[in-house]
């Protein structure tokens, strides 16, 4: 048996000779500064975690929640109507995604005291998808010098392109009349002059940035009444119909590189100015 004796250990701690002994003390390495443990506060690589406080704190994070909320209280409503749980499930994921379109379709890159028009959010939605597969987009630029403004300017692989988004009366007819767009008995010929104008403004400002010249298409998307084309040009614009402004990206003649997209972009978001 070991004979080391209290007395023997209490000696050996003394500190200096001091009547006091020392007794060490033990921290978990699971315990923050604060003394509580850090696996509660943040995660495996050192970020805070988030917690459900935050989640509601952030503006998606409610917007998600009141999704929910709405299909869940629609999907029970059917359920119990109906005393079939399937076509319950059914009613709330389709209004979920009813309502994740709807917000989508809505949102915008323009800041909200902007107030974007509802036509020019139509646009920028399908201009979403366009980003995907490599054009650069900008919104609400103005001309230096002017009160014009191009709602989107893009630049891809089919060239560089000047948009304003236009809802008129869908119940007044649109046509061509010598070289003359009207809408019902009203000339729209004002209106594509200046989008024509604007274009042009904005071609000159990214050749003259670039040192060399740089052609953008001008074009009007229109909303409301019928058309008997997709698009057509006239007086040097293309009316387009509104829905169709991928497809008439992809008509573009140019060939551009990534570089040169990258170049017309940087030289655009330099020269037209934001309108926010």
């Amino acid at each position: 048996m070991d004979r080391t004796t209290l007395s023997t250990v209490e000696s050996a701690t003394r500190v200096n000779g001091g009547g006091k002994s020392q007794r060490t003390t033990y921290t978990s390495p699971f315990m923050t500064s604060s003394g509580r443990s850090s696996g509660s506060s943040s995660g495996s690589n050192g970020k805070p975690r988030k917690t459900y406080g935050d989640m509601l704190a952030s503006e998606q994070g409610r917007r998600w929640l009141t999704r929910g909320g709405i299909a869940a209280l629609v999907g029970l409503a059917v359920w119990f109507l109906t005393n079939d749980w399937r076509i319950g499930a059914t009613f709330a994921i389709a209004i979920t995604i009813a309502m994740s379109v709807y917000t989508v379709r809505r949102q915008s890159e323009v800041p909200r005291w902007r107030r974007p028009s509802a036509a020019q959010r139509r646009t920028e939605a399908q201009l979403r998808v366009m980003k995907r597969v490599g054009y650069r987009v900008l919104h609400a630029r103005g001309i230096p010098g002017g009160n014009g403004q191009i709602d989107h300017f893009i630049v891809g692989r089919r060239g560089a392109f000047a948009i304003d988004s236009e809802a008129w009366d869908k119940r007044l007819p649109l046509r061509n009349k010598l070289e003359k767009l009207y809408h019902g008995r009203f000339s729209k010929n004002e209106r594509i002059d200046e989008a024509l104008e604007e274009a042009r403004a904005a071609a000159r400002l990214i050749s003259e940035e670039l040192g060399r010249e740089i052609h953008v298409r001008a074009s009007l998307a229109i909303y409301g009444p019928g058309m008997p084309w997709d698009s057509h040009n006239l007086r040097g614009v293309d009316i387009i119909s509104g829905t169709k402004v991928r497809k008439w990206l992809r008509t573009g003649k140019a060939r551009l590189s990534d570089k040169e997209i990258e170049e017309i972009y940087q030289a655009a978001q330099k020269v037209l100015l934001p309108r926010y």
